[in-house]
């Protein structure tokens, strides 16, 4: 396999905070899929719950409404001299 196909890469090691979600059984099926396929890629296994916090940042990373929209209340919320 060619670890260009998929679009997370290694997993870099962070400080996380605990949180508790619940997804449908075709969404943890999908990212049971994505773990197994991640860890033949790069020769480390890993499971779908240490996958999630890296496809989140990733998506709101790539999210340009997100960026968009925080970079225009950041703007706002600044006094002005």
């Amino acid at each position: 396999m060619d670890a260009s196909t998929l679009r997370l890469g290694p997993l870099p090691r962070t400080e996380f905070v605990k949180l508790t979600i619940a997804v449908p059984v075709d969404v943890k099926t999908s990212l049971d899929r994505y773990a197994v396929l991640h860890s033949q890629l790069h020769g480390e296994k890993v499971d779908a719950t240490a996958l999630i916090p890296h496809m989140l940042a990733a998506f709101i990373e790539r999210d340009r409404g997100f960026k968009s929209l925080t970079s225009k209340n950041l703007k706002s919320s600044r006094p002005v001299p």
